[in-house]
């Protein structure tokens, strides 16, 4: 506890030294008049004067329209040269980042270490943990350190495949002490041996940074990682016990998101300061771990980065694409966020294949108008195609159909069709059944454009909806920045009754019946 308390203060400390410089400014980075730092806000350029080409990029923002991109970013030395945001989504949002989160996770880890909390990565895991009993303990168990933890070589049998069903987070996630769970796992393999896929290992590192800190990952990473970079906007998940979710549920803007791949392809130094030991990064963009993965065998990993090797470029990388790519070599850090899977080497193509130059190149009117153009374009929201309103309409507008438990989630569904303001109020069983149900409102589009509801918790959600025919009306809902893909609900209405269909988030066609209530 008194070490705790030694590191509270510490980071207090190390908090005030870092927000005073930022304020009055460093000589260091005065002089350093080469290398921009967007502690403030990003500086922006054309692509021409960065050594880019803007018809090259206008393709690839083409392409991540068939990607469901939520986001595209790229800066080249220091400043931006390419900044889209897919409609509905917009730049104020914070994004969820799904298993990039991971990245923050180790980058917090590398602090702590460079800040004395911790005396080695290849340190023993189950050392912070001694007042847990723990199952299945033996010889392996007792070798995993938290370097095998970094590396995804722990151990611990676990199945999440990258191609497939994350099982063992779907256990995980429904049990009540989830550092309990990872820890009670029997073991599978040897520590350092294979990689094998695991999101207990970056929440068992999570609970390991509030036990050498005493404070949350979250409020470690807001004392020395967030805060000298500027960051201000984020939202992040917790565990039932408190803990900041370790191996996803960090949500970023995607400006910020670039800024830590700014710190990494700055070799871990921030306005002449260092926040990360230069051999972190330095292992993190030559992983060696082979990811032994079907869909691409050149993949590596280390420090929760993955690697391209090839296309010279390591990443930090979340499920749907929400990608924070560092490519060293032409000085470049690209962000994408996204609601589908999308090629990393291709992607990569894309990127390195605009560069033309290491200086700058002569202005290009016609390739500037041609990616402005295409910007203007994804980012203005084009409506769909809507249906004649039937007679039903007004019959079914403000009642309440109520349906028994599903595989949706759905408890109960109004909608306000005959209004000038139509919107619809939701309700959905809460997943712990010892808690009441969740409750949605918002604006619905009829005119084939989405509404955006006031914040939730869950996130800003876009709506609108349509006629199919007399009796059928479509929802299609999306939550912006939410990494997932639209959702789609028909609805077919039969007298005091209602049918509901869709997909739930594992794929699975569902059907519903619901009746009319009070």
């Amino acid at each position: 506890m008194q070490n705790q308390r030694f590191a509270v203060l510490w980071i207090a400390l190390r908090t005030f030294v870092v927000v005073s410089s930022i304020c009055c400014g460093t000589a260091y980075a005065q002089d350093k008049v080469e290398t921009v730092w967007p502690t403030r806000e990003w500086q922006t350029s054309s692509p021409e004067e960065q050594g880019m080409d803007s018809a090259a990029l206008a393709k690839l923002v083409e392409f991540g329209t068939s990607r469901s991109l939520d986001s595209l970013l790229i800066a080249r030395h220091g400043k931006i040269v390419l900044d889209a945001y897919y409609a509905p989504y917009t730049a104020d949002i914070p994004h969820v980042i799904n298993s990039a989160t991971k990245a923050v996770i180790g980058t917090l880890t590398a602090i702590a270490a460079k800040d004395g909390l911790l005396d080695s990565p290849n340190h023993p895991m189950l050392a912070f943990f001694s007042d847990r009993s723990v199952a299945n303990l033996d010889d392996k168990k007792q070798a995993i350190t938290l370097q095998s933890l970094l590396d995804m070589t722990s151990g611990i049998d676990w199945r999440e495949p990258l191609d497939g069903r994350p099982d063992s987070q779907i256990e995980m996630e429904r049990s009540p002490d989830w550092i309990k769970f990872i820890l009670d796992r029997p073991m599978s393999s040897t520590p350092g041996d294979l990689f094998n896929y695991n999101s207990g290992n970056p929440h068992l590192l999570s609970a390991i940074l509030t036990r050498l800190t005493g404070l949350s990952a979250e409020d470690y990473a807001k004392a020395t990682l967030f805060g000298p970079l500027g960051i201000s906007a984020w939202k992040w998940r917790h565990d039932p016990q408190g803990l900041s979710i370790g191996g996803y549920g960090l949500a970023l803007q995607p400006r910020d998101m670039a800024k830590i791949g700014y710190l990494y392809l700055r070799h871990g130094e921030w306005e002449g300061r260092p926040i990360v030991p230069p051999s972190w990064t330095e292992k993190a963009s030559h992983a060696t771990v082979n990811m032994n993965t079907a869909f691409d065998t050149e993949l590596r990993y280390s420090n929760f980065f993955w690697v391209l090797p090839s296309k010279k470029v390591y990443m930090a990388n979340g499920y749907h694409c929400q990608l924070i790519m560092v490519f060293p070599e032409p000085d470049i850090v690209a962000v994408t966020t996204a609601r589908d899977f999308c090629p990393l080497g291709r992607l990569a193509d894309f990127i390195s294949g605009a560069v033309k130059s290491e200086t700058a190149l002569a202005p290009n009117p016609t390739g500037a108008d041609l990616l402005a153009n295409k910007i203007r374009d994804i980012s203005t929201e084009k409506p769909t195609e809507v249906g004649d309103t039937p007679e039903i309409a007004s019959a079914v507008s403000g009642k309440t159909y109520n349906f028994p438990g599903n595989a949706l989630g759905v408890k109960s569904l109004s909608l306000t069709l005959a209004d000038p303001h139509p919107r619809y109020d939701l309700e959905i069983y809460s997943r712990d059944q010892t808690k009441p149900s969740l409750k949605f409102t918002g604006p619905i589009g009829l005119d084939g454009l989405y509404r955006k509801s006031d914040p939730t918790f869950a996130g800003i959600i876009a709506t609108k909806g349509k006629w199919l025919n007399d009796r059928t009306f479509m929802i299609e809902r999306l939550t912006l920045g939410g990494g997932l893909e639209e959702q789609r609900w028909t609805l077919w209405f039969d007298g005091e009754k209602l049918n509901l269909r869709g997909n739930d988030w594992n794929g699975r066609k569902i059907s519903i019946d619901g009746e009319l209530g009070g």
